[in-house]
């Protein structure tokens, strides 16, 4: 097997990620330092290193930026891309770093009130009406609003991070929030495609057949996800997991009990049914969104793997556009992807907003810029199940790329 031109790679570190616990701010900073650095290292540096390495790289990336990358003899492509993108940043107002997004999951809890009137109508019409917009609702909270609370893309305060993490994530999202941000940052982000850590692996059945993982199981996300975060558990603090259990409950019980005294559901059981099908309403596109935008691309070894710009460009793929996704899910989970795992610590809006520059950068620069649409990419998971779900991914070696 051809191996990867050295000047292409990272230097790599024995092993893996999700040694120490990631925070939403935490996770913003240090994806942010591996973007300004090219990824000198991996960011999770382990416990081997202390905090003395990850202060010295800051203060080295904080003059870096200052400094626009003066002193150094050859400014590389994620760096570049990164000073065009920051200059970006720096020019937009708070409403388009985060404003926009914001107003919409404010949009989405004010739908919450009509939706649990129109839910104690007697008219069908009616009826089904308060549930989809107790779906919509639900899918814009506990999507959108957990994917950039996990980024801590909500606030610029770290206590502020924090806070929106754990009401999004364990109030909201039923999962515990310290599982759910070290996964996604120190994991999925920080080992993106590399096989045995980052290789979306968690979202894969291979004892269920294609039309049931692909159009049934996801249904029973509602069910699924109280219950991981209940086994993950046993890795927290007393005080943690006491925490997430209660807010958990919280968020459950809130729900259950509006469902009883405002929209007048008289017995348990349909309100249960009530909540499991406004929360799963969605559930499918999003256990689709998981894999297509991974599964199926290049994937890479732990020890031997790409530098970050190539491993994101070859990694990552975008869905287009669509009004019902973006706004349930978020531009960084649809149709801005890529830019997303460049640039984790933007909201989605700013995503959007420097997807004109990250592509017409990486096309200039001859790097892979992958798109593709919801159904080829649902055809080509149905018709291809077996070799992209069941049977290991083959490592990629990137030969070639100049």
């Amino acid at each position: 097997m051809q191996n990867v031109p050295e000047e292409w790679r990272e230097e790599q570190r024995a092993g893996g990620g999700g040694e120490v616990d990631a925070k939403p701010w935490e996770g913003r900073e240090a994806l942010f330092q591996i973007n300004t650095v090219n990824s000198k290292h991996d960011m999770d540096t382990g416990k081997e290193n202390g905090e003395t390495g990850v202060k010295e790289r800051r203060k080295e990336n904080v003059e870096m930026m200052n400094e626009g990358g003066k002193g150094t003899e050859k400014e590389s492509l994620m760096m570049e891309l990164t000073r065009l993108v920051q200059k970006t940043v720096k020019e937009s107002s708070w409403w388009e770093r985060r404003g926009i997004d914001i107003t919409i999951l404010v949009l989405a809890f004010l739908l919450l009130p009509p939706a649990f009137l129109l839910l104690g109508s007697s008219q069908f019409l009616v009826f089904v009406l308060g549930m989809v917009l107790m779906g919509v609702s639900h899918a814009v909270i506990s999507i959108k609003g957990t994917h950039l609370a996990s980024h801590g893309s909500l606030s610029e305060s770290p206590a502020w991070a924090e806070f929106w993490a754990v009401f999004f994530i364990e109030v909201c999202g039923s999962f515990t929030a310290r599982a759910g941000v070290t996964g996604h940052i120190k994991m999925h982000h920080a080992h993106t495609n590399v096989i045995g850590l980052g290789d979306s692996s968690t979202w894969k059945i291979p004892c269920l057949p294609r039309s049931v993982y692909l159009f049934i199981a996801p249904l029973a996300i509602p069910i699924i996800t109280p219950l991981v975060a209940l086994g993950q558990l046993k890795d927290h603090s007393v005080s943690q997991a006491l925490r997430t259990v209660l807010m958990v409950f919280l968020g459950f019980y809130s729900q259950y009990w509006l469902l009883m005294r405002v929209s007048g559901f008289q017995c348990p059981y349909s309100s249960l049914l009530c909540m499991l099908l406004c929360r799963a309403m969605f559930s499918i596109p999003y256990i689709h969104v998981n894999i297509f935008q991974h599964i199926g691309l290049s994937m890479f070894s732990p020890t031997r793997r790409p530098k970050r710009i190539y491993q994101m460009t070859h990694g990552v793929l975008n869905l287009p556009r669509n009004p019902l996704l973006d706004w349930t899910f978020g531009h960084s989970l649809i149709n801005c992807h890529v830019e997303h795992h460049l640039f984790p610590f933007l909201s989605d809006n700013m995503c959007l907003k420097v997807k004109p520059i990250v592509s017409q950068y990486l096309k200039e620069k001859a790097l892979p810029y992958q798109e593709d649409t919801y159904l080829s990419r649902l055809q080509l998971f149905f018709h291809k199940y077996q070799e992209l779900m069941v049977f290991a991914p083959p490592i990629t070696e990137l030969v070639g790329v100049q």
